[in-house]
């Protein structure tokens, strides 16, 4: 197979990556707290030798999650949270902390602080919540400082990832970190609201359609350069 070739059927494989995420996309359009993923592109070009063809790949690893604001639902709920503007809410997970924006927390039987999914969340120093279980009013003011019956028990804190390569999907609304977070300098927390998807349906459907039309004329051009080697190939044999 030659450069063009290679080239083609790298893109290919990439395109498949990213009708993939697309269909994620489309699928979590209703779900709290779940980030858009794209796909980055890219070409690697290398020299292989004086006088021949470079050798070209095209590569689609790098995974983009978007910053758009989700729109926020106000629920009431005394433990429902959404993050306005940067940041993310840490866990803490059997494969190590993680980050999500899905705030719809609660305490379990022993007062910690929880996700849907019985995750404990973790506070500005990385430590659990503890809801004191006796507290007949809980509030959390927007820089994240929880207080139970007007005094003061914890602060819920929102991290960034260092890099936005730093973090990737691992499941459901939770991003991996490879890298230690940061805390956000001015963080910005909603008592009483969830946040939503920030998927746009329209956006993704109309990508959808670009990414299967891309790989339909690959396809078409793999097809034709297979032809026109077995035609090269046939006509050489006849000589």
């Amino acid at each position: 197979m030659d450069n063009a070739g290679y080239v083609a059927l790298t893109r290919q494989s990439g395109l498949l990556r990213e009708m993939r995420s697309v269909a994620h996309n489309i699928a979590n359009m209703s779900t709290t707290g779940y980030r858009r993923e794209g796909l980055v592109f890219s070409e690697h070009v290398q020299r292989t030798g004086r006088g021949e063809d470079s050798l070209s790949m095209a590569s689609a690893d790098v995974r983009a999650f978007g910053r758009l604001q989700g729109e926020l639902t106000r629920t009431g709920g005394t433990f429902d949270l959404a993050v306005q503007g940067e940041g993310y809410f840490l866990v803490e997970t059997d494969e190590g902390q993680a980050l999500t924006r899905a705030g719809a927390f609660t305490p379990n039987a022993a007062g910690d602080l929880v996700t849907a999914d019985g995750l404990r969340v973790l506070d500005a120093g990385g430590a659990p919540i503890f809801v004191p279980p006796d507290a007949a009013d809980i509030s959390v003011a927007q820089d994240g400082t929880l207080s139970a019956d007007g005094r003061p028990v914890a602060q819920i804190g929102l991290w960034r990832p260092d890099s936005p390569q730093d973090i990737a999907r691992r499941e459901g609304v939770l991003l991996a970190l490879s890298a230690p977070p940061r805390p956000v300098e001015q963080p910005v927390i909603l008592q009483g609201h969830l946040e939503g998807s920030n998927v746009d349906p329209v956006a993704e459907v109309t990508r959808m359609i670009e990414v299967q039309r891309a790989y339909e004329l690959g396809q078409n051009f793999l097809q034709r350069e297979d032809e026109r080697a077995r035609t090269a190939i046939r006509t050489l044999g006849q000589r």
